[in-house]
């Protein structure tokens, strides 16, 4: 197809599991449908020039994809299939949003065997008529396998479990020269080993990236460190070290194993915030009144030696008993924390606090037990002050760069929602009882917050939650400021994780700069516009893999209690069929139309519900049901149920 010397309009494809794509296109009001036989080798998000077909009144705009002007991905984790008898194989991607098996020549299929689980790259792929051509990367192993599913999930998503081995190198050279810490580096910084302070994470976090100092000052007013290890520090722009953190841009948290953005001998030794240990920080240091007043602050770099390494369970239940080791400075501090939601909630701050899951494995790494993870107070309070510091850095940063008219930041922004979605959300309130009137464009944080204040403690309150959450604009990373909706914050950026978080490591080196009287070059500029864009992008994909991680794991269990009967939530009604969520383990499944037996059901969209013909039998989003496991499929991460 030759259209070189038209201008045709370009933009991004997404394609659905069914194979069909639509290209956004910037300037167009609405997305192109393209047909499956109007790909034309078009892969999930590859940017495309599309030719427009005539469009009758009334019919969706369509076309056919005209050239791939850049490829988003080649490489694809799947399982190969040997043909039989033909001595070919072809991979059968786990990506669903790949509509074609790779082929594997003769001298790729010698390097696999049949059901094995392989990393492939496409080499070139021009012809649609023809299976796009791949090559062995990687034999992950047989699929089932623990190490081998989650190794997968971590390629699919773009991200490798290793560090080359000049990264490796580099980080073990690092921690050899800087242990223990050179005297030089302690001599220009605020000492705060005296001063108590401690770290609260979870039992199993071993990257302890933010610490807390406590200090009385008067009955109303305390000091207060949020003490961040100092990656900048050591991990310098330019070295393999950076380039591979930048690569990575964050840590992957999955359901059996963390895979880091730096190498451990970093992120779990020289900069993990341990205990009795002497360690370099950037700190956040504010004065603030038991009101939740911030009276003074001051940032800087220091050295710090935690007395304390709490698990978040063993903080609580010294909250909970009112006695125990820094009892009197975890109450205040809770109680302060309180003070600071209280505001933020008042300001419109939405309240999105609900559990997750926490899985108990075998020694192979299959799930035994899943149990619910309450959000505790001691969550709160280390989150509350975390948000305190972003906040504050990123005001600090927005006043400098308006002051001095020069330079930028990074921000974590968040828009307002979209009306389309938030018409959407209101018929999904409204069928579940809660009537809202849209006041403008959109449904106003505080009218959120009071149905969230309505349904807590109710079966529905996670999935409210939920869906309001999907309604919502993505948090994203930006050099341009527009303020954090869902936190009701006008600055806000990220500086506490920078272990786990390339960006935090860019404002870290952003708020040195600016506290040593510099700033940013235009060069640099123009390169933080796209590092800010290229981080959103790894975000996204870390979320998800963190999220298959899960789904997997959900779906191994129930795999081993096919039959058995649960309680569970509708969360979701289609044309197809009910999603229903087991209220303990959170497993999501679908119990199909067409296995809905006794009567006809036909679907209502303004009532989020399917209702029988005969019967007039109801089943609507929030209902509670029984349901038994009635097929898996773990290649898929699908669940199907049964109503009983």
């Amino acid at each position: 197809m030759d259209n070189k010397n038209a201008q045709l309009p370009t933009g991004i494809i997404s394609i659905t599991s069914k194979g069909v794509g639509y290209v956004v296109v910037g300037d167009f009001e609405e997305d192109v449908l393209v047909e499956p036989q109007f790909l034309n080798t078009a892969l999930h998000g590859d940017e495309v020039e599309v030719v427009l077909f005539p469009q009758a009144k009334g019919e969706k705009l369509s076309g056919e994809i005209a050239r791939i002007l850049k490829r988003k991905k080649v490489d694809f984790v799947g399982v190969v299939e040997k043909r039989k008898g033909s001595g070919i194989s072809f991979v059968v991607a786990d990506d669903k949003r790949m509509y074609t098996d790779i082929f594997l020549p003769p001298a790729e299929t010698q390097k696999v065997k049949d059901g094995d689980k392989v990393f492939v790259k496409i080499k070139e792929w021009s012809d649609p008529k023809k299976n796009p051509e791949g090559k062995v990367i990687k034999v992950l192993g047989k699929k089932g396998d623990n190490d081998v599913e989650m190794e997968a999930i971590v390629l699919e998503k773009g991200f490798a479990v290793a560090f080359p081995p000049e990264v490796e190198r580099e980080a073990e050279r690092l921690v050899e020269k800087s242990k223990p810490i050179p005297e030089k580096d302690i001599a220009e910084r605020r000492d705060f080993r005296g001063v108590d302070t401690f770290t609260i994470d979870p039992e199993d976090a071993k990257d302890f990236d933010d610490a807390i100092s406590f200090k009385k000052i008067s009955d109303d007013l305390f000091e207060i460190g949020m003490h961040i290890a100092d990656v900048s520090h050591y991990v310098r722009e330019g070295t393999a070290l950076d380039k591979e953190a930048f690569h990575r841009g964050v840590s992957l948290y999955l359901v059996d194993r963390t895979v880091p953005m730096l190498p451990e001998a970093i992120s779990n030794d020289l900069c993990s915030l341990r205990p009795r240990e002497d360690k370099l920080a950037f700190s956040a240091v504010l004065t603030v009144s038991t009101r939740g007043e911030v009276k003074k602050r001051w940032f800087g770099r220091t050295v710090i030696n935690s007395n304390k390494r709490f698990v978040y369970e063993e903080a609580q239940g010294i909250l909970d008993k009112k006695s125990g080791e820094y009892f009197e400075e975890l109450d205040r501090l809770n109680k302060i924390a309180k003070e600071f939601k209280k505001k933020r909630v008042e300001k419109g701050a939405l309240d999105f606090d609900s559990s997750e899951v926490k899985f108990e494995l075998d020694a192979k790494g299959k799930p035994v037990r899943i149990i619910e993870k309450p959000r505790l107070d001691a969550h709160k309070l280390v989150e509350e002050f975390m948000i305190l510091a972003n906040k504050e850095v990123a005001s600090y940063l927005s006043e400098e760069i308006k002051r001095i008219n020069k330079g930028v930041s990074i921000y974590r922004i968040h828009d307002v929602p979209k009306k389309e979605a938030m018409d959407d959300l209101l018929v999904f309130l409204r069928a579940l009882g809660h009537e809202i009137e849209m006041k403008g464009e959109s449904i106003s944080s505080k009218e959120l917050n009071a149905i969230f204040e309505k349904i807590k403690n109710k079966p529905e309150e996670a999935l409210v939650k939920t869906v309001a959450m999907r309604s919502m604009a993505k948090a994203i990373y930006s050099t341009r400021n527009i303020g954090h909706y869902g936190l009701a914050l006008g600055n806000y950026t990220h500086f506490t994780s920078p272990i786990r978080r390339y960006a935090d490591l860019l404002v870290h080196r952003i708020l040195e700069k600016h506290l040593a009287g510099e700033w940013l070059s235009s060069q640099e500029i123009a390169r933080y516009h796209s590092f800010a864009a290229n981080l959103s992008a790894r975000e996204v994909g870390a979320v998800e893999a963190e999220r298959a991680s899960i789904s997997y794991k959900q779906v191994e269990y129930m795999s081993e209690r096919i039959g058995e009967t649960y309680e569970g939530i509708i969360s979701g009604v289609t044309k197809w069929g009910i999603f229903v969520e087991e209220l303990k383990t959170k497993a999501s499944g679908m119990i199909r139309m067409r296995n809905l037996k006794g009567d006809f059901y036909e679907f209502d969209k303004q009532t989020y519900s399917i209702i029988g013909q005969k019967t007039k039998k109801k089943y609507s989003v929030g209902d509670k049901v029984k349901i038994k496991v009635a097929a898996v499929d773990l290649e898929k991460k699908t669940l199907d149920y049964a109503l009983v």
